[in-house]
């Protein structure tokens, strides 16, 4: 636990200089070396979102449960599970968006850009759609 203390330290000190020294990199990349080093974006952010949620199970609150308390106040004991246990799901979701963007580095131009100028967006909307709506179950069937 020390140490995913220390990464959260580090990142919130030196966050700006990470973005900022990321942005750089990405753009010196796309110059030097033509298209291809512009593949790496995609996988990058995918990886930063699925490890911002999981390194937020380790936590007391998930990120998830932060959102929910932001718009509901306080959270109840079963709205507290239900939370932790989407926060595991979306890392799975998360993770295989992870490794398909790394997959299609590795494909033709053309499969890399439908994959992840347009469906990687279809996948993320259809699986909020999804949660969402079992989210208004989950808040119907417990008066929430």
């Amino acid at each position: 636990m020390n140490i995913l203390y220390r990464i959260k330290s580090i990142l919130k000190k030196y966050g700006f200089v990470f973005s900022l020294f990321f942005t750089i990199a990405v753009i010196l990349i796309f110059h030097f070396t033509r298209f291809n080093g512009l593949k790496i974006y995609p996988v990058a952010v995918n990886f930063s979102i699925f490890l911002m949620f999981f390194m937020s199970i380790f936590q007391k609150e998930t990120v998830i449960q932060k959102f929910a308390k932001m718009t509901d106040g306080e959270l109840t004991e079963p709205v507290k599970i239900y939370t932790r246990n989407l926060t595991y799901i979306w890392c799975i979701f998360l993770l295989i968006q992870f490794i398909l963007s790394v997959v299609t580095c590795f494909m033709s131009d053309t499969v890399w850009m439908i994959y992840n100028g347009f469906l990687s967006y279809v996948f993320l909307g259809i699986f909020f759609a999804i949660e969402y709506t079992i989210r208004i179950i989950f808040r119907l069937n417990n008066k929430l």
